[in-house]
């Protein structure tokens, strides 16, 4: 469903209370008081940094890249049931102070069993990151990865199972990354261990986003690289794909 002209709508509006009533509006049913459109994570009050990146998008034309990679993520997904709508949604950690990457990634990687409700996918794409037509396929894939794993296997609950659902969805949409080296892999696996369990937003986002999140927010850093648990989660992700078509050719 195309909501980026929805978004640029919002900010060709002056920046204050109207446009942020309009906001409102738009993500609100005025009938029944239930969501809308899913722009719970857009920042109404968002900066010129906004508009110039959803020009960007509409440019090269975003949303028929994510149609296409729908399209080509359907069949790989024909077994789990529901009807969804799919929308790109921009998400601002840059210059706006709206959003704190980390949580907001964990909410949206975790936590989206409303919008799921409601029929709804959001690929998010962020303001902090260089628009690409690979970076918003990827997303979208991923996006619809993600859902299927979790009509599947259920939500994730603990950092392993949350490991486990980001690297089938990254992998089976074909992410370039993060990656880390091997050494890298190996420590942040050896750290990770004992914390698979775990499953308080603390430890979760500390060891699947690595120190500079866990500094940011006040949490305990564990010594992992930027984005090592994703890295982690990708990597196995991808051999139990290669282990996967090894036993189907077989």
């Amino acid at each position: 469903m195309p909501l980026l002209e929805t978004q640029r709508e919002l900010y060709a509006m002056p920046r204050g209370g109207e446009r942020f009533r309009a906001y409102l509006r738009t993500l609100v049913d005025g009938d029944t008081g239930d969501l809308a459109l899913p722009l719970v994570s857009m920042n109404p009050m968002g900066k010129d940094h906004l508009p110039v990146l959803l020009d960007t998008l509409l440019a090269f034309d975003a949303e028929a890249i994510a149609r296409a990679a729908i399209e080509e993520t359907t069949a790989a997904v024909a077994d789990v049931d529901g009807r969804f709508r799919v929308g790109l949604v921009v998400a601002d950690d840059a210059h706006g102070g709206w959003t704190d990457r980390h949580c907001s990634e964990y909410s949206h990687r975790f936590e989206g069993r409303a919008l799921l409700k409601r029929g709804w996918i959001v690929a998010q794409l962020w303001t902090g990151d260089t628009p690409s037509p690979d970076a918003v396929r990827a997303e979208t894939a991923t996006a619809i990865h993600r859902v299927a794993h979790i009509r599947r296997r259920g939500p994730a609950t603990t950092l392993g199972e949350m490991l486990e659902q980001e690297g089938t969805a990254m992998a089976a949409a074909g992410c370039s990354g993060p990656t880390l080296d091997a050494e890298d892999l190996a420590y942040t696996r050896e750290v990770v261990a004992p914390f698979l369990g775990a499953t308080d937003r603390a430890t979760v986002i500390a060891c699947l986003f690595g120190d500079d999140a866990a500094n940011t927010l006040g949490y305990r850093a564990h010594g992992l690289s930027p984005g090592a648990g994703l890295a982690l989660a990708l990597h196995d992700g991808r051999a139990r794909r290669r282990a996967s078509g090894k036993r189907d050719r077989a």
